[in-house]
């Protein structure tokens, strides 16, 4: 195993993980929240570097980011390992399973990933994702400074639940970040995934200021975290403190892990969609049939820049520079 970083050693061989808001104090051949993350003999090792359980060539909408290089492909890569415990999680398969589980793993070191996806011409770079990337933070930093150093993209979907000093040195080497802000009320991220709002915030805040690409989704449940009036708060929220222009992705939750819910009703992902789009610029829904709400449209006079079909994309009314080619409205968008 690889030795961790950011942690402390406490008396009687004790382990104090200081990757994530949780601070795990973690005895002696225990683990951390996130199970990956062992003690051994006073010493945090990380028990997935090079243990990787998801690795695909993926579509970067998929991520989903919808502003960045739309149509391009980005090398994909998950361990085991969540910090996180959200009883309707979707990746549950990866995110809750002992690292111990080696059949369930490939063997494969920062290298080797880089040469994979150099072997591609049309990947643009490694998107660590599917589980949960901060509890992999070993493997993922090493991992994307080489990619940086091939010239590719280093892209990060998360949930957003690390602490800042970890955080920091992820900015200097990524790209891109999708953050999953999972509700806008604390009592929600407790009780339903383990965690707490404010950290998420921070992080989104830490994002913004460094001036990565950043886009934002939100899984809406049923009776959970659909309340309109908790979403006009979030909205302002991104609005002000972030930028109308950060694109929100509202994604249809369907019954998953621990949760059995109903799906989310489409009326509601169209009713949040209409509510977002009165203080954002771009707003997305995933998880649906169709391209209701996938294609991007200019703010301004509303002619159509993207058309999306699935994970498709063309690029059709987007000027060299990034302007609308009807009205010369400047989109926000990396390609």
């Amino acid at each position: 195993m690889h030795e961790a970083r950011y942690y402390t050693q406490k008396s009687g061989n004790k382990t104090r993980c200081l990757l994530c808001p949780h601070n795990c104090l973690i005895a002696d051949e225990k683990a951390g929240i996130c199970r990956v993350r062992i003690n051994h003999g006073g010493v945090l090792y990380s028990g997935v570097y090079g243990e990787v359980a998801a690795l695909h060539a993926d579509p970067i909408e998929k991520k989903p980011l919808y502003h960045f290089y739309p149509g391009s492909k980005i090398l994909s890569i998950g361990t085991a390992g969540c910090n996180l415990r959200c009883e309707f999680c979707q990746n549950y398969n990866l995110s809750q399973f002992e690292p111990c589980h080696s059949s369930r793993t490939r063997k494969i070191t920062p290298q080797q990933l880089v040469h994979l996806a150099l072997e591609d011409n049309e990947n643009i770079g490694i998107a660590y994702t599917y589980n949960e990337p901060t509890v992999f933070f070993e493997m993922m930093t090493d991992t994307a400074r080489l990619v940086r150093e091939s010239g590719l993209k280093n892209v990060v979907v998360s949930n957003g639940f690390i602490n800042p000093e970890p955080l920091k040195e992820l900015l200097e080497t990524t790209d891109a970040f999708n953050i999953d802000l999972k509700a806008f009320n604390d009592f929600f991220y407790k009780k339903v995934t383990g965690g707490r709002l404010v950290p998420v915030m921070d992080s989104l805040k830490m994002i913004h200021q460094a001036g990565r690409h950043l886009e934002i989704t939100l899984l809406l449940i049923p009776g959970l975290n659909d309340s309109p009036e908790e979403f006009e708060r979030m909205l302002e929220w991104i609005a002000g403190q972030l930028s109308p222009d950060i694109p929100l992705h509202l994604t249809r939750y369907f019954p998953a892990w621990k949760m059995d819910r109903p799906p989310t009703p489409l009326h509601t992902l169209h009713q949040f969609t209409e509510m977002a789009g009165s203080k954002l610029n771009f707003v997305y829904t995933g998880n649906v049939t169709g391209n209701l709400y996938s294609s991007t449209f200019c703010p301004d006079c509303q002619q159509l820049l993207i058309e999306r079909q699935g994970y498709g994309c063309k690029i059709k009314g987007l000027s060299k520079d990034n302007k609308c080619s009807g009205c010369g409205y400047p989109i926000p968008l990396v390609q």
